[in-house]
């Protein structure tokens, strides 16, 4: 009897699973494995909300599993050395996996290869982590890596698409002899949760989502995603990351229209992140252009950094966006751009500090993603702008798209009561109105920690020098 096994990283579904049907179309025995890898765990990107977030996915995949006659096997250490062992326990040939693209997941699926190759068997990759199935074979006419995206994304529409696979109904039951292992509890990982209500995890509220987002969202996803209040934006990001949900299922069941096709600029952004840092894997570290490595004077003041985590920078709308993040685990696409900017621009922190502190908390925490939105954000990356087209003045911010003032009240209860017309700047309400609306700049909310306009002049003069 024929054994292969499927080794689930990303793409903890079993819709449109291209590696998962390669082996149940080639062998009579299909073992799904997850390695719990605590070098992830414990990393420099590890996080507490993330973590608890795929330990649902994962038990919701056991299930679905189950329901097929089949299990999920969970083996506890490095896939370099669990993986081939088990391959050769087994017998199996080879291991399918999706691919994937970070420097940490090319060196893993390198270890793995050698290992496996030891035993005979082989590591098959396949695609599905992304809208087209390889985001990296899109090139300039040069038969270069793209570093625009608006070309990357002309391209990209043009890319053949494969049909979506549908979920197996049935599988082969798991070899009796086989040790399954379990899912851990976060707790004994190290870790525990933050978020105070974080969303189910799991490739059926996935779908979920996915299902109300088509039936309500998508018509006016265009006109309303970079707005911050009500629910403009799909919320779908999380189970993308951990692959509760196929982009290239998501992208095939839009409709036409205006909102459909942003979604679908959506996805190709992810894409064009992921080809980026294929292409650069320096970029996890270092800035994308190289007349900024190491001449940029950065600060790496923590107080102003802490008051940024906290949300207690005297700006609403940047305090709003950070106190969700540490509330929710996730903010809207606008909310963190603004944050960006603040962090880099107006405090002239360090952007690796914004990095890894969006990384830590965001449940859709994908270091291609992360990565490239904030090297974008900061002026440092690819796709590249006059910095002044990328530092963003808070007020405006929050004027244009918080107009009525209903996601600053949300997230910052201590301004539930200041008028509209002082809720982005409330420093400058007259004394006794702070006293009889109940915030008293400086003793109920903090006073600014810098000045925009000046910040903004010893930003750019900060990339004049550094060029």
């Amino acid at each position: 009897m024929s054994t292969a096994l499927v080794w689930l990283r990303r793409d903890l579904r079993l819709h449109d699973h291209p590696a998962l049907a390669a082996a149940l179309g080639d062998v009579d025995e299909v073992v799904p494995v997850f390695c719990l890898d605590r070098r992830l765990a414990r990393g420099r990107h590890r996080s507490a909300p993330r973590t608890q977030f795929m330990i649902d996915c994962l038990h919701d995949l056991e299930r679905s599993l189950r329901e097929r006659e089949s299990g999920l096997v969970v083996l506890d250490g490095p896939p370099e050395r669990e993986l081939p062992g088990l391959a050769r326990r087994l017998g199996a040939r080879a291991v399918h996996a999706s691919a994937d693209v970070g420097p940490f997941a090319s060196r893993r699926d390198a270890g793995v290869r050698r290992g496996l190759r030891a035993h005979g068997a082989e590591l098959q990759l396949h695609p599905g982590l992304f809208a087209v199935d390889d985001p990296a074979a899109i090139l300039t006419r040069a038969g270069r890596p793209h570093t625009t995206f608006t070309p990357y994304y002309r391209a990209w529409l043009e890319v053949p698409r494969r049909e979506p696979l549908p979920a197996p109904g049935g599988m082969p039951p798991l070899p009796a002899r086989l040790q399954r292992g379990r899912i851990p509890e976060l707790s004994e990982l190290g870790l525990e949760q933050s978020l105070t209500d974080p969303p189910q995890g799991g490739e059926r509220a996935g779908r979920r989502a996915l299902e109300a987002f088509l039936r309500t969202g998508v018509r006016r996803y265009a006109e309303r995603r970079s707005l911050l209040s009500g629910e403009p934006t799909s919320s779908l990001s999380p189970y993308l990351h951990l692959g509760c949900l196929s982009p290239r299922e998501i992208e095939a069941r839009l409709p036409a229209g205006a909102g459909a096709q942003e979604l679908r600029r959506q996805l190709c952004w992810r894409d064009f992140h992921a080809q980026v840092l294929r292409a650069f894997p320096r970029n996890a570290r270092s800035e994308h252009q190289a007349r900024y490595r190491g001449r940029l004077r950065w600060s790496h003041a923590r107080r102003p950094f802490e008051a940024w985590c906290e949300g207690r920078t005297g700006y609403p709308v940047v305090d709003a966006t950070m106190r969700q993040l540490l509330h929710e685990g996730w903010i809207p696409n606008r909310g963190r751009l603004i944050a960006a900017s603040f962090l880099t621009k107006d405090l002239g922190i360090d952007w690796r500090w914004g990095e890894r502190w969006f990384m830590r908390l965001l449940l859709d925490g994908d270091e291609a993603s992360n990565n490239g939105n904030w090297q974008w954000i900061a002026s440092v990356g690819v796709d590249p702008q006059p910095p002044a087209r990328r530092l963003y003045n808070p007020t405006l911010q929050q004027r244009r798209h918080d107009p009525d003032g209903t996601y600053v009240r949300r997230h910052v209860p201590e301004l539930a009561d200041v008028p509209d017309e002082h809720l982005a700047e409330p420093w400058g309400m007259p004394r006794a109105l702070q006293e009889d609306v109940g915030c008293v700049i400086g003793s109920d909310y903090p006073a600014p920690i810098v000045e925009h306009a000046q910040a903004r002049r010893e930003a750019l003069a900060r990339f004049a020098a550094a060029r």
